[in-house]
């Protein structure tokens, strides 16, 4: 093939390659280190732009190669819960050799033109349905606002610099620095939130053993946040690691909780042979149900024929069945103020932000402790932020194994 060809295993063609994809994804690990360095960001950013529209062929094959290990090595640490270890090695080449056709079809054709146009269309591929290689991030913290048309003016931008017309090259990028493309801020509307910390270990949370301490910790939370006075308690992703429509007891409990204080939480629904995951939202005496929309590729769902489906849930899976999805994103309303629901990996899915209307907030849930310690929930929260600002919505984000934070649209 031909990446095994000797250009490919040049030292200087590996270095370059392993230079761009640095730049490409300092931004991301700075922001890991909670460093916020816009000048450092903007000179990188816009210097990864430059080398992709000018490194060889060979190059770009190694800068998408160790951008899919930089950007996506974590997504292997989950198959430490189902005793597939062996597999973490296997599964971050995949991804590394992924991102490397990915990029090494920017150079499809000598046309620098044709190279740039390529290279933006790579924001718009979803291999396999995962949708978190979004380029724009990477301008969150820069002097640039972060969205898919200023990426545009940028990329193609860099081509007059290639070109050398470096005058007219600065006159685009200050135009660019002046440009604001996102909507018009919003108030966060006066409700007392809790987001109460935790960080419970996998292979603790799913334990027979220790699900009523789990269920008490749970309770805990919620007496204090009762004791606080505040108005809405979340707890995380399947903060009860249970059928919870099964249990009749715990779902009175909440029931009778939900007159003091309305309460958002995670867990497992099991219904006619299906399986989901779900938000159970508590509110004065009532339950309301909020099913994910979007679900993990070759996590929760695997997106491929069912018969590769089968056998893949049967070696690997023990024969568990992929979870069921709802149709649409599920709204909700506290004290007159709406909210969307969204679980984990589908708040950073560009369909939970379509028909939002009145909605102006979203509570997410989370579950970060499969993939912890790793830049996974930095690449989570940087993605939530990009979305937050394009559709001016106010994330109140609540996790397991990561901190809570409040993403404000008018920030």
């Amino acid at each position: 093939m031909f990446f095994l060809k000797r250009e490919y295993f040049n030292k200087t063609n590996i270095i370059k390659g392993l230079i761009t994809a640095l730049l490409f994804s300092t931004p991301i690990y700075l922001a890991y280190f909670n460093l916020e360095i816009k000048l450092i960001n903007t000179i990188f950013v816009l210097l990864s732009f430059y080398f992709i529209l000018t490194i060889n062929r060979s190059s770009l094959f190694f800068t998408g190669f160790f951008i899919g290990i930089f950007w996506f090595y974590w997504i292997s640490f989950s198959f430490r819960y189902y005793d597939l270890t062996f597999l973490i090695p296997l599964v971050i080449l995949g991804f590394a050799f992924i991102y490397a056709f990915l990029f090494i079809a920017i150079s499809i054709k000598d046309h620098l033109i044709l190279r740039a146009i390529i290279f933006f269309a790579l924001s718009f591929i979803e291999p396999l349905g995962f949708n978190w290689f979004k380029p724009e991030i990477l301008l969150l913290d820069t002097y640039f606002e972060a969205n898919k048309i200023i990426l545009a003016l940028l990329i193609f931008t860099t081509i007059f610099l290639v070109k050398k017309r470096v005058l007219f090259y600065f006159i685009c990028i200050l135009i660019i620095f002046f440009i604001n493309l996102n909507p018009s801020p919003e108030k966060i509307n006066n409700i007392k939130i809790s987001l109460p910390e935790y960080s419970v270990n996998q292979d603790y949370k799913w334990d027979r053993k220790n699900l009523a301490s789990i269920i008490d910790m749970n309770f805990e939370q919620i007496n204090s946040a009762i004791k606080n006075k505040d108005d809405v308690v979340v707890l995380p992703e399947t903060a009860f690691p249970l059928l919870l429509n099964k249990q009749e007891f715990i779902m009175q409990s909440l029931l009778d909780k939900s007159h003091h204080i309305t309460i958002v939480t995670g867990a497992l629904f099991y219904e006619k042979g299906e399986y989901k995951n779900s938000t159970y939202i508590f509110n004065n005496g009532n339950v309301k149900l909020a099913h994910k929309v979007v679900l993990v590729p070759f996590g929760e769902a695997i997106p491929l024929p069912k018969f590769i489906t089968d056998f893949i849930n049967d070696t690997f899976y023990n024969g568990a069945k992929d979870y069921t999805k709802e149709k649409n994103p599920t709204d909700y309303k506290v004290k007159d103020t709406n909210f969307r629901n969204a679980i984990c990996y589908e708040a950073t899915s560009e369909e939970l932000y379509q028909n939002l209307k009145n909605t102006k907030n979203m509570i997410v849930i989370s579950n970060n402790a499969w993939f912890t310690p790793s830049i996974e929930p930095t690449l989570q929260k940087l993605l939530l932020r990009l979305y937050s600002n394009k559709y001016g919505i106010n994330i109140f984000h609540q996790v397991n194994g990561s901190k809570n934070y409040l993403i404000s649209s008018n920030k």
